[in-house]
């Protein structure tokens, strides 16, 4: 019996170099969007999903994302140093697998924000996980229900819900907005070092065992210091 999700890893070392000047003395995931910081969003989201602890790493301005993880009581956290060398999406993530457990756990962007509609993402993650089938399940959304994305979409689907492949220039794709669950398997024998998802990800494509569900609200990307009152709009703020 596998405890989904009781456990997460909250991604907060990157630079957030697009949100420059916001960024030059602040975390990214501390950034405000109508009086919240970012990366509370995706704690509360956990929090509602029934995650106990989560890993949050750091890098840039790590003392600030310290102090406010002091003031959390719930999930846990844990801090996971990356002061000495930015391990990227992948590397983050295998340095801080022995706090993760041995059972699915979810991945979160720390700017991710979404809108749910009827039953939350993150538990639909949850209900969607299937053992024998997958290594990593993807939270997708349409570009059409996404607001501050100008994108057209990074992977497709079959009728199981399969990632079959990455969309194509000129072909409308789903949009990975920054959450997903994963089994720890996908990273059997690998080390510590610097190295994107992506790579993980094409070899679960490769082997068809990554996939996708899609978001049935919206998701705000706030990339950039614009997108922000285009985030607040759209959370009635």
């Amino acid at each position: 019996m596998t405890s989904l999700g009781k456990r997460a890893m909250i991604m907060a070392a990157g630079f957030g170099q697009r949100m420059r000047p916001l960024t030059n003395g602040k975390p990214k995931p501390l950034v405000e969007v109508a009086g919240t910081p970012l990366i509370d969003y995706g704690l509360d989201r956990l929090r509602e999903a029934g995650c106990d602890l989560a890993v949050v790493n750091v890098h840039y301005l790590p003392d600030q994302i310290e102090a406010w993880a002091k003031s959390k009581t719930s999930p846990h956290i844990v801090i996971s140093d990356e002061r000495g060398e930015l391990l990227d999406t992948g590397g983050g993530i295998v340095k801080a697998l022995p706090q993760l457990g041995t059972d699915p756990f979810f991945v979160v962007n720390s700017d991710s924000i979404w809108i749910d509609r009827n039953t939350p993402a993150l538990q639909r993650l949850q209900a969607g996980w299937d053992d024998a089938a997958m290594d990593c399940l993807l939270l997708l959304c349409p570009p059409e229900r996404t607001v501050g994305y100008d994108g057209h979409g990074d992977f497709r689907l079959d009728a199981e819900g399969r990632i079959t492949g990455r969309a194509a220039k000129g072909e409308t794709g789903l949009a990975y907005i920054g959450a997903y669950l994963v089994h720890p398997r996908l990273f059997a024998n690998i080390g510590v070092s610097k190295f994107s998802m992506n790579l993980l990800w094409d070899k679960a494509i490769a082997q068809g065992r990554l996939f996708g569900i899609e978001h049935h609200g919206q998701w705000l990307h706030v990339g950039t210091p614009e997108a922000i009152p285009l985030a607040e709009r759209a959370l009635g703020a």
